[in-house]
């Protein structure tokens, strides 16, 4: 089995394994540089896990930054019925495209 962990960004919990190109909300990391996440919730080298409470602690994933990209656009419509009141707000999150480079 191959060695993988679950970390927490963007209040959200990705599974990536080595090589992995993931989609995570923006981070502050320009394009062609390396980014180390440190909120590793659960890490496995293949044969062991180690669950952390909450995180693992000396637990990191390095990531290589290879851009930012727009996700789908989100719609919020609200209406009141009987009113005549409508609302339309559209959203595109901006997301950080990235390799995971290593799991340590």
């Amino acid at each position: 089995m191959e060695a993988y962990a679950v970390l927490e960004t963007g209040g959200k919990q990705v599974l990536v394994k080595v090589g992995d190109k993931i989609e995570i909300e923006k981070l502050s990391v320009e394009a062609g540089q390396d980014a180390e996440l440190t909120t590793v919730l659960a890490v496995s080298d293949g044969t062991t896990l180690k669950v952390g409470k909450p995180y693992v602690e000396g637990a990191k994933v390095v990531l290589s930054v290879a851009g930012v990209v727009k996700g789908d656009k989100v719609y919020n419509f609200k209406a009141k019925r009987r009113k005549g009141s409508r609302r339309l707000v559209g959203h595109r999150q901006q997301l950080t495209v990235a390799t995971v480079k290593a799991i340590a």
